[in-house]
């Protein structure tokens, strides 16, 4: 049952993906990852609080985001609650339930709009997280983003990462973002992702062993500093073009 369902969730995913049109990759901002206030979580550790709901909303979100391509960045016939649960991977007996109930969620705390329709399932509009009254702007267009490649979907990634290793992983794309090497992640960089040690320990370990993160012990400081052994992460994005084992 669970490998029928995976893979027919698979295959909903690149049907999915197909329809976008898309090309190259999916961006996210930076604010979606960090927060750009003193104390504020961001949007990405909000979304995986919450246990199992937390790990469909986020799963709802990132797929959103990937098909609502073109200006005002919507879907004006989004799948129905069954079909969302089917792309997903959700048991059809509880998926449809838990798929409406995290689009509320997601509406609640201004990540979507919902516009209801007569007769017809509403349509889903992507809201700003930066600017709530200003219109959704593809994050490639303001300068440095996040950019996930659409294999993430098509090969089933979103729904083999648990939700504490797809935070991660964009966690760590961010601060990677533009260096070809490992990079330490400082305390202060850290503590702006809102993730907690928990959530650090076991994305960290999924990842690698997935094989998406190699984790390095390199030296911090200066030739005249005491130089300490920190932990350096790297994020092969080549395995993204792998399917998952």
């Amino acid at each position: 049952m669970l490998n029928s369902l995976y893979s027919n969730a698979v295959r909903q995913l690149g049907k999915a993906v197909d329809m976008s049109e898309r090309h190259g990759k999916v961006a996210f901002s930076p604010s979606f990852v960090r927060s750009q206030a003193d104390g504020a979580q961001p949007p990405l550790a909000r979304l995986i609080q919450g246990g199992r709901g937390g790990e469909v909303r986020l799963k709802l979100y990132l797929c959103i985001t990937m098909m609502a391509t073109a200006e005002p960045h919507d879907i004006r016939r989004p799948p129905v609650p069954y079909a969302w649960a089917r792309m997903l991977a959700l048991p059809p007996e509880t998926g449809p339930r838990r798929v409406t109930n995290n689009l509320k969620w997601l509406s609640r705390n201004g990540f979507i709009e919902l516009e209801a329709r007569r007769g017809s399932t509403p349509a889903i509009k992507l809201v700003s997280l930066e600017a709530p009254d200003l219109p959704y702007v593809r994050a490639s267009t303001q300068g440095r983003y996040i950019g996930i490649p659409l294999e993430f979907w098509r090969n089933g990634w979103i729904l083999r990462l648990s939700p504490t290793g797809i935070a991660l992983l964009f966690t760590l794309l961010e601060s990677q973002g533009g260096y070809e090497e490992a990079r330490y992640v400082t305390s202060e960089r850290r503590d702006t992702y809102g993730l907690s040690h928990n959530t650090w320990t076991k994305g960290r370990k999924e990842l690698e062993q997935y094989g998406f993160l190699t984790v390095k012990r390199t030296p911090q400081g200066t030739d005249f500093d005491y130089r300490r052994l920190r932990n350096s992460y790297w994020i092969d994005e080549g395995k993204f073009s792998e399917k998952p084992n």
